[in-house]
């Protein structure tokens, strides 16, 4: 117990240097670096940044020997240090949709378009068999936090069967449940507010504004199964590098080189805990993910989450996309596995790839290459 009491005060400790010191540049640095739409990602040997480039040969091996991962970036500090694959293919990012839709909502929260409060059954929101009088009483807010209540089928598939319990059984909010009911329906209600398609509004209110550079708007298309529940998934199809540039965004806050695209205090707000680890797990032994408002967020009460994870999140998406934020390193991560292969990679092969861009990290490299310049 002495022990395990003294690693977590050097960790504690080690975290706090790390924090000091980044504010310490932060305070002193150039100013910040964003990617124009023209010439995209500014490339940079690693060992700018403290990242050994033999150890990320190690990494491209990996990717390319044990995962069927399609496209892979890394920026740090605005500019990146690593790529695998293809940068600029469009294909579908499956559930990072909810992490987007989140950033989204935060305009429409702020100018009163939108009222977290706002029940289903206010918004007159139904479905195939109509939904319980409890069911109507989900918020807007319950929806896109995974807590509404509902359990009625989803359009789509890919959300957690397992654990949903009997329709009724729960009140909104009283309980978390990976549900894309929630999250289609979330969608149509953004729709409904706002007056607006989700598509367009996503473009015109962030992706116009952040210079995406494959965004094309005509492959753009909801989906499915319209028999089972009239409310359809809303999938977005992007490139590796616009993924990249999304995470970028929330990395910075919400601001896009002077544009405030989204309020810092919304991107907050959505990356903070809504639903503690062991509801989330389920009880799983050792789980690493909190929820927020659809962004998966590293919770440092898990062992396997070290100080690099501290303060990140992540948006995730069936068979491999994901978008991973680690304000602790500066530092982003978009991972795509195209669908069109039908293959995928699972949580286990991010895990692998995040850790071994960890630790190719060598503040000593950094130093060298300074003194070398």
């Amino acid at each position: 117990m002495r022990k395990l009491f003294y690693s977590m005060m050097f960790a504690a400790a080690l975290l706090s240097s790390f924090t000091a010191d980044a504010k310490k540049s932060k305070k002193n640095a150039e100013p910040l670096i964003f990617p124009t739409q023209e010439e995209g990602w500014h490339k940079v040997k690693p060992e700018k940044y403290g990242f050994d480039s033999e150890k990320l040969k190690d990494l491209k091996k990996y990717i390319i020997d044990k995962t069927h991962a399609t496209g892979v970036i890394v920026i740090v500090g605005g500019e990146q240090i690593f790529k695998y694959g293809s940068l600029d293919r469009l294909s579908y990012i499956a559930s990072c949709r909810k992490s987007v839709l989140a950033m989204m909502y935060g305009k429409y929260v702020e100018n009163g378009t939108i009222n977290l409060k706002t029940t289903v059954g206010e918004l007159g929101i139904d479905d195939i068999g109509g939904l319980l009088p409890i069911e109507k009483e989900a918020t807007i807010d319950n929806l896109i936090t995974a807590r509404s209540g509902v359990y009625h089928d989803a359009s789509n598939a890919g959300y957690d069967l397992k654990h949903r319990p009997e329709r009724g059984t729960k009140k909104p909010g009283e309980f978390y449940l990976y549900n894309n009911w929630d999250f289609n329906v979330a969608g149509t209600a953004f729709e409904q507010l706002t007056g607006k398609n989700i598509y367009d509004a996503f473009y015109e209110d962030i992706g116009s504004r952040i210079g995406l550079q494959d965004w094309d708007r005509s492959i753009q298309k909801k989906g499915g199964d319209l028999s089972v529940s009239i409310h359809p998934a809303y999938h977005f199809r992007f490139s590796t590098r616009d993924m990249a540039r999304i995470g970028y965004l929330m990395l910075r806050e919400g601001n896009w080189n002077g544009d405030q695209v989204i309020s810092k205090k919304w991107v907050k707000k959505i990356t903070s805990p809504v639903s503690k680890v062991d509801e989330v797990g389920h009880g799983k032994k050792d789980y690493r993910y909190s929820y927020g408002y659809m962004w998966w967020l590293y919770d440092d009460s898990c062992s396997k989450n070290t100080w690099q994870y501290h303060g990140g999140y992540a948006a995730h998406g069936n068979m491999g996309q994901y978008i991973n934020v680690f304000p602790a390193m500066d530092m982003v991560i978009a991972i795509k596995t195209d669908a069109t292969y039908g293959r995928k990679i699972g949580k286990g092969a991010l895990d692998n790839i995040i850790e071994m861009v960890f630790q190719s990290y060598d503040k000593d490299i950094q130093k060298r290459y300074n003194e070398a310049k």
